[in-house]
């Protein structure tokens, strides 16, 4: 559930121009993005759950709650009582753009479910868990660390705040799944991690929560298959 900027510090100081940029693009209040994050890192339970079942039982499970979520993340734009009642509930949750009716956009919580069904979908476990676990740590640690202390700019986000991202994201590699627990795949794990950050910095027009864990899981992947060509991936099941 992140946003466009790292979305700022509270109080920009005088002389730093760019806190004042960054708190310029904080689009809802640090008491809020406290309970967003907090909602944020339940979803942590989705790579916890994938860890134990299979993959056509995760996609059983993820795939009717993602129609459900998006079916009232879109009804909310056309139809009149479902968008009262939304915007009753969670307006007060929404960054600007997510309530922003010319461009359509969905929601933090849309978006992790239907990452969520791509990354089962489209990649061998080990890389969903470890690139969805990714997201969901990383990305909470880089808004509040880049939102509250977030002085200098890094593409769209803050240098403090995608610091925290990757020194998180090294943390996750380390405890996360191994085929067979090579150095290697600690590398691989801990580039990927690199472009994660990146990419988490760079995304606008693609939400950060798709973003962030297709492109760790592409890296992933990619690597696995450069430097570890005889590695069965599938072997962690």
């Amino acid at each position: 559930m992140n946003g466009p900027l790292h979305e700022g510090v509270d109080t920009p100081t005088r002389n730093n121009p760019e806190s004042g940029y960054l708190e310029e693009k904080a689009t809802i209040d640090f008491r809020y993005e406290l309970v967003r994050k907090a909602i944020h890192i339940t979803s942590l339970a989705i790579p916890i759950i994938y860890s134990f079942v299979t993959r056509d039982v995760a996609l059983m499970l993820l795939a009717p709650m993602t129609m459900a979520f998006l079916a009232v993340d879109l009804a909310r734009y056309y139809h009149p009582g479902i968008s009262d009642w939304f915007y009753r509930w969670f307006g007060w949750l929404l960054r600007k753009h997510e309530s922003d009716h010319a461009r359509k956009r969905l929601n933090g919580a849309t978006n992790i479910l239907l990452s969520a069904v791509l990354c089962v979908l489209i990649f061998p476990k080990l890389v969903t868990i470890t690139a969805f676990s990714i997201l969901i740590i990383s990305d909470t640690s880089s808004a509040l660390i880049g939102r509250r202390f977030g002085r200098r700019r890094f593409f769209h986000k803050s240098v403090e705040g995608t610091l925290s991202f990757f020194l998180t994201a090294v943390v996750v590699v380390l405890v996360t799944p191994k085929v067979e627990g090579l150095v290697t795949e600690y590398i691989i794990g801990i580039i990927a991690a690199a472009f994660g950050a990146v990419t988490e910095s760079l995304s606008t027009i693609i939400d950060d929560n798709i973003a962030v864990p297709l492109s760790i899981g592409c890296v992933m992947w990619g690597l696995y298959a450069f430097l570890l060509p005889g590695l069965d991936l599938f072997k962690v099941l």
